[in-house]
C-alpha cells in the first residue's frame, strides 16, 4: 500500500501515529485486506479500504511454471508495466525476484528487459507491494533486486522498502541487491547499515565485449567497477557475487574463463555462472558441457564459482526473461 498516503490518512482522521504500524505490521504477515485487521474499528477499516488502495499495483496476469515458480505481471496506477517472481525450492527457500524499474535504461543487449521502453523509478511502496502480493500466497524468506531496473540507480527507494522487508520475514541477510556496476550505488551501498548482499553482472573480463554486451561499461569500465566492489569488501567484509551469463561462442572460452579469474580477487568475490535463457536475442545459451569446463576453468586458477539452477523459464520468468509480455 502507499505508506504515506496510509499515514496521511490516519493523520487526518485523528488516529494516534501507531495506527499506522499496526497496519503495516498486519500487511507484513500477509493479511489480504483492511478487513483481516481485527484491532481496528470497524468503522476505521471502512474508512482506509474507501481511502487507502490496499495495493499500489494491480494483478494483470499470473502465470505459474513447471517446477512452481510464480511470475506475475502488476500495473502501476499510471499504467506501468511490472513483473515478479517467486521461485519455489524444494528445501522450503521461497525467493522472491522484485523490480525496482519499470523497464530499464541500460540496454544490456542479452536482457530481456533491456529491450523494453523504460517507463520510471518504483516508489517504495511499489516494490514493497511486489513482495507483499507473494506473502499472501505463502511465507517468504529470501529476495533478490534483480527483477527489472537498475536498483541502485533508484537506491533510495531499494533502501526504504528494504528496511521494511524483515517484518515480512526476509532478513537483511537474506537480501541481495543487483547491479551492472552502478558505482555511486555501490558507494552508496557499502554505507548503509543493513546487510545486504551485492551482486555484479560481469559477463566479459575485456572491457570491449563488455561494452558490447552492456553499453553501461562505456561509462563505468570493469576496471573501476572492480575497485569499487573491493572497497564494498573492505568495509563492510562480505562477498560480493559475480553473475555471469553464458553465451555460447561469445563469452564461454577457456581463455575467458581465465581471464575472469585474473581480474578477480578471491576472498571478495563468489561467481554464479547463469545459463542463457531465451530473450529473443541474437544470442544462444552455452551448453552444460562449456558451463562446466569455464567452472572448473575458475575453480582451477582458485576462484569459488557456482551454476545457478535455472526457474520459471517455460513462463518466461527465469533471469533476463522479465518483459511485462502477456
Amino acid at each position: 500500500m502507499d505508506l504515506d498516503l496510509l499515514a496521511n490518512t490516519l493523520a487526518g482522521a485523528g488516529e494516534p501515529r501507531f495506527r499506522a504500524g499496526q497496519v503495516w505490521a498486519w500487511a507484513a504477515r500477509g493479511a489480504g485486506g483492511y478487513d483481516e485487521m481485527t484491532d481496528l474499528s470497524l468503522d476505521l477499516r471502512a474508512r482506509l479500504a474507501e481511502r487507502v488502495p490496499f495495493s499500489t499495483l494491480t494483478v494483470t496476469e499470473q502465470a505459474e511454471a513447471r517446477d512452481g515458480t510464480v511470475k506475475t505481471l502488476f500495473t502501476t496506477g499510471d499504467g506501468r508495466p511490472v513483473e515478479a517472481v517467486m521461485m519455489r525450492y524444494r528445501d522450503g527457500r521461497r525467493s522472491l525476484c522484485v523490480s525496482s524499474q519499470s523497464g530499464c535504461p541500460l540496454t544490456c543487449t542479452f536482457c530481456a528487459t533491456g529491450a523494453m521502453t523504460f517507463g520510471r523509478n518504483l516508489t517504495a511502496s511499489e516494490i514493497l507491494d511486489q513482495a507483499l502480493h507473494f506473502r499472501r500466497m505463502e511465507p517468504v524468506n529470501h529476495l533478490v533486486f534483480m527483477g527489472m531496473g537498475e536498483p541502485l540507480m533508484n537506491l533510495d527507494a531499494v533502501l526504504e522498502a528494504a528496511a521494511r522487508l524483515p517484518e515480512a520475514g526476509i532478513t537483511h541477510r537474506r537480501t541481495a541487491v543487483s547491479t551492472v556496476g552502478w558505482i555511486p550505488g555501490i558507494e552508496r551501498l557499502a554505507e548503509t547499515p543493513m546487510p545486504l548482499r551485492l551482486a555484479l553482472s560481469v559477463h566479459a573480463a575485456d572491457e570491449a565485449l563488455r561494452s558490447q554486451l552492456m553499453p553501461v561499461n562505456d561509462r563505468y569500465p570493469l576496471r573501476d567497477v572492480l575497485a569499487a566492489c573491493r572497497a564494498y569488501h573492505e568495509r563492510t567484509n562480505r562477498t560480493v557475487f559475480v553473475e555471469y551469463v553464458m553465451l555460447a561462442g561469445v563469452n564461454d572460452r577457456y581463455e575467458q574463463a581465465v581471464a575472469l579469474a585474473a581480474v578477480l580477487d578471491r576472498r571478495a568475490f563468489k561467481v554464479n555462472l547463469i545459463p542463457y535463457n531465451p530473450t529473443g536475442s541474437e544470442y544462444e545459451g552455452s551448453s552444460r558441457e562449456a558451463i562446466a569446463a569455464f567452472k572448473a576453468a575458475l575453480e582451477e586458477h582458485g576462484v569459488r564459482a557456482t551454476v545457478r539452477l535455472t526457474r520459471g523459464r517455460d513462463i518466461a520468468a527465469a533471469c533476463g526473461q522479465l518483459a511485462a509480455q502477456t
